[in-house]
């Protein structure tokens, strides 16, 4: 069985400063359905800044493994390539990579105007946050670039 790798070069990849391993794509803002469709590419062995859901996720791997990591650092679960998850909000924070390639994973978040993601320190205390304004403002960004 041949395998084929999803080809991402025509995708607009961005960066947040002090986001290390992690680059966006976003794809739609809906401020009337409270929605946010993005791509997001984490580092192949590489994890992502601590952080916790706090809107309704969706999210469908099209390429590599996800790893989700608790706070210590230990391997919670890994969803390989073709995996649709629905996450609810969830007060535990964790930290997500890829695996032994980029992973590629299609996010929809719904449900809220408001926060997002917290964006937390070691001592998970939250130093930010991505909410739908911040969404709004990335996509403008990107579509001006």
């Amino acid at each position: 069985m041949e395998t084929h790798r999803f080809d991402d070069q025509n995708i607009t990849w961005g960066q947040l400063e002090g986001f290390d391993h992690f680059h966006y794509s976003v794809l739609a803002v809906d401020r009337e359905r409270q929605t946010v469709d993005f791509l997001a590419k984490f580092d192949a062995n590489e994890k992502i800044v601590l952080h916790r859901h706090v809107a309704l996720n969706h999210m469908l791997v099209i390429q590599g493994e996800h790893r989700l990591y608790a706070p210590d650092g230990q391997l919670k679960e890994i969803r390989p390539t073709g995996r649709y998850t629905v996450s609810q909000p969830d007060p535990e924070p964790h930290q997500e990579g890829g695996g032994d390639e980029d992973v590629i994973i299609l996010f929809s978040v719904r449900g809220t105007d408001g926060t997002m993601y917290e964006i937390l320190d070691d001592d998970q205390n939250i130093i930010a946050t991505l909410g739908l304004d911040d969404f709004e403002g990335l996509l403008t960004a990107q579509q001006a670039a």
